[in-house]
């Protein structure tokens, strides 16, 4: 292993869960369930309603679909855009109108069943190429079919009250869509940081082994750069219909310009660590181009910081300008190889996104650069 350097905080080695600990994790269950806490209340507080709107209002005695379309309609997904919801109800009804025109024509039993899932499914197909389309209509039918009613269509009216609450609970009790954003953006933050930190030790001691784990930690940042759209398209989508959200719009716009950005900053930072772990196989350290990119990290965390505070953004902004003016290889590297100048070229597509997140326009952000 190589030795420590000067400045940089040791190495620290974290053990790896093993056995049945790494499958039974109590501490993320109860993130999971402390974070479901809004979804909950909505799901809880809308099929309630709608249960109760049909019974006490309709006078139906088992209003069973008022309840399950609500539920299922809202669900526990990130993606709570009216949009989908509006989706899964249509799916959910279509099915429920499907079964009641079989229960109507040819009763109900075990092959009517079959005939309305057939029927159903290829229905639903056609409708919509989402397969939990065509899901949420055949479970509906299903319902429909095994549970007798006492009037013709009357659990179709009870969809109809479930499909309502579900959107009116959409628009009405919102999940708190800039709190998932923020925790999206802080999750995407603090890996892209890892990644870049990664990087930058090898660089520093010319360990082609942490490159490569810098490379692969760099590959792992889609999924978060994908978990962070879905909040603030759903933020977005829910904000446009609901009168308690209008005002976090334009919140979810600024972090909608800085997820744009950094999902470009993310495939830059992989094409830099590739650089990175060809240029290392001679072992040589690279403290000119780790230097640059440690500097362009702090402007990033101070970016990160940002999203809860708006008075931090023209101060990461000010720190990538700073360190744009210097990127010219060869000031910066003379005597490097055409490989060392090359990690610092590369280094400069990674601040013009940086800026641009930071909410300055791509041209501006490309002319505080150097002509190379």
């Amino acid at each position: 292993m190589a030795p420590e350097r000067a400045g940089e905080p040791p190495a620290v080695t974290a053990p790896v869960t093993t056995g049945w600990r790494r499958h039974i994790r109590p501490r993320r269950g109860f993130d999971r369930s402390r974070e479901s806490i809004p979804a909950v209340v909505q799901i809880t507080v809308a099929a309630s309603v709608a249960y109760a709107f049909a019974h006490l209002v309709l006078g139906h005695a088992a209003p069973l679909l008022a309840a399950t379309v609500t539920i299922s309609s809202l669900g526990l997904v990130r993606d709570a855009r009216p949009r989908r919801v509006l989706e899964t109800v249509i799916g959910m009804l279509v099915g429920v109108l499907v079964s009641e025109l079989i229960v109507v024509a040819l009763g109900s039993g075990t092959w009517q069943l079959a005939v309305a899932l057939i029927t159903t499914l290829v229905i639903a197909r056609f409708l919509s190429a989402q397969p939990s389309f065509a899901i949420a209509a055949a479970i509906q039918s299903v319902i429909v079919i095994a549970i007798p009613g006492s009037m013709p269509f009357i659990r179709l009216v009870d969809g109809l009250v479930g499909a309502v609450a579900a959107l009116l609970a959409t628009a009405l009790l919102p999940r708190r869509p800039l709190r998932e954003a923020t925790r999206a953006a802080d999750a995407l933050f603090a890996a892209f940081d890892g990644a870049a930190t990664t990087v930058i030790q090898a660089m520093r001691r010319g360990d082609r082994v942490r490159a490569d784990r810098g490379l692969e930690k760099a590959r792992s940042l889609q999924p978060l750069v994908d978990d962070w759209r879905t909040s603030l398209d759903s933020g977005l989508a829910v904000a446009r219909i609901s009168p308690f959200l209008r005002r976090q719009g334009a919140e979810l716009q600024r972090q909608e310009r800085m997820r744009a950005a950094l999902d470009l900053a993310t495939r830059n930072l992989r094409v830099i660590a590739r650089r990175v772990v060809y240029s290392l196989d001679d072992r040589e350290p690279r403290p000119i181009a780790a230097d640059l990119l440690a500097h362009i990290m702090r402007g990033a965390d101070t970016l990160g910081q940002s999203v809860h505070d708006i008075a931090l953004e023209p101060v990461a902004l000010e720190t990538l300008r700073a360190v744009a003016a210097r990127l010219d290889p060869r000031d910066l590297a003379p005597e490097s190889s055409l490989g060392d100048q090359n990690i610092i070229a590369a280094l400069r597509p990674l601040v013009v996104d940086l800026l641009t997140a930071a909410g300055m326009p791509v041209a501006e952000a490309r002319a505080t650069m150097p002509r190379i």
